[in-house]
């Protein structure tokens, strides 16, 4: 299920509309919340802590202004900002961090240029047990989970065959595929995260073939911490937008925030989702990184069942309390496609889903349909499914 390590590359921005009102005070609710729940971060928790504590102590007599905006260029795009009800000073504060976290990251989770993952991936091929970084840890502890629930369909653990087709690389590969017998070289040595044996902060791998890519769910979960590290600041109203990837927080004024889902086959808006507090949306789609040759295009989306590129399903979304699982969920499914998609979705206890199949059909489920607007009449090709 491979993705591109520019993992926030070229989506489409949901349409965003923002009113404006007042904003409360954070400073006595800051100071009792713990920075970050996640081991990752416990390093910088002190620091982090008193920035943003001295930003609202300096902004205390300032009027709170109505809405503060700011990007960070990471990821390979622009992830945009939008806080509600927030003076602009802790904004500022705690958004810088996060773009500090966004870097460290990138650098830290890329599959293939130099950093703790491709050094870990070195690693690991002498079966013996080695440590795992704090900031590298949750990622292994959640992803091994979600491979799991989705019955292997979500697996960082392909990395190679991600490199197999030439998606290691900041270019877009071009060129026949790889040999039949070197796709079935790999199937048949099926690495998973299943190989791993994680005990404390110690990992260690069974198979020597396993190599990772967490393409596939880093921008979902990176997604997740801005938000986390946004509500441990205060903030009652935010989007995160990650080209049209996205977590929110609180509502838009008296309704809930809404974003658009691109449509994969006309390129335009296919319909318009209402999120609820805490929600993320994710989108996978096989149309937007392939290689082409000979007129046929190879999407970047991998099943790790066969070694091939998926052609069933051209996009899928999925709405979920945290990033992490609906990006890896939306991943899942794509693999899936059509006539496995329910039983994955049921296994990783999703409720709000949309695939979109070759054919332009729509699948989708009934609590998602209840919260979808149509820009025009309700399509006429479309399944409805009780999750």
């Amino acid at each position: 299920q491979a993705k591109e390590m520019n993992i926030f590359a070229r989506k489409k921005d949901p349409i965003i509309q923002l009113k404006t009102r007042s904003q409360p005070h954070f400073f006595h609710q800051l100071i009792r919340n713990k920075m970050s729940k996640r081991s990752f971060f416990d390093k910088k928790k002190s620091i982090t802590t008193l920035t943003i504590a001295l930003a609202i102590f300096l902004s205390a007599c300032q009027p709170p202004p109505q809405e503060y905006k700011a990007t960070h260029y990471v990821f390979g795009t622009l992830v945009e900002f939008t806080l509600r009800n927030s003076d602009p000073v802790i904004a500022s504060a705690v958004v810088a961090t996060i773009g500090q976290d966004f870097r460290a990251m990138h650098r830290d989770w890329h599959a293939w240029q130099p950093g703790m993952l491709t050094e870990l991936n070195s690693q690991l091929k002498d079966g013996k047990p080695h440590q795992l970084d704090p900031f590298l840890l949750p990622l292994f502890e959640q992803s091994i989970l979600l491979t799991r629930q989705s019955k292997g369909l979500f697996d960082p653990a392909i990395g190679q065959l991600i490199e197999l087709w030439g998606f290691h690389s900041d270019d877009k590969p071009s060129g026949p595929p790889p040999a039949e017998q070197k796709i079935a070289d790999w199937v048949s040595r099926a690495p998973t995260m299943a190989d791993l044996k994680l005990d404390g902060d110690q990992l260690q791998s069974r198979n020597p073939a396993v190599q990772f890519d967490f393409g596939g769910f880093a921008k979902g979960y990176a997604i997740e911490v801005a938000q986390e590290r946004l509500q441990q600041a205060g903030v009652s109203d935010a989007i995160i937008n990650a080209g049209g990837d996205l977590c929110v927080i609180g509502s838009h004024g008296e309704r809930p925030w809404r974003v658009a889902i691109r449509d994969p086959i006309k390129f335009d808006v296919l319909a318009e989702i209402k999120l609820k507090d805490g929600e993320c949306a994710m989108t996978s789609g096989n149309y937007e990184r392939f290689r082409e040759h000979n007129d046929r295009r190879y999407a970047h989306i991998i099943d790790p069942r066969t070694g091939w590129p998926v052609e069933h399903i051209i996009s899928t979304t999925v709405i979920a309390p945290d990033g992490g699982t609906a990006d890896a969920a939306a991943t899942a499914l794509t693999v899936a496609g059509p006539e496995q998609w329910l039983e994955i979705a049921r296994s990783m206890r999703l409720t709000d889903v949309m695939l979109v199949d070759i054919n332009g059909h729509i699948h989708v489920s009934r609590s998602l349909l209840d919260r979808l607007a149509w820009p025009a009449e309700r399509p006429a090709e479309m399944t409805i499914i009780d999750l």
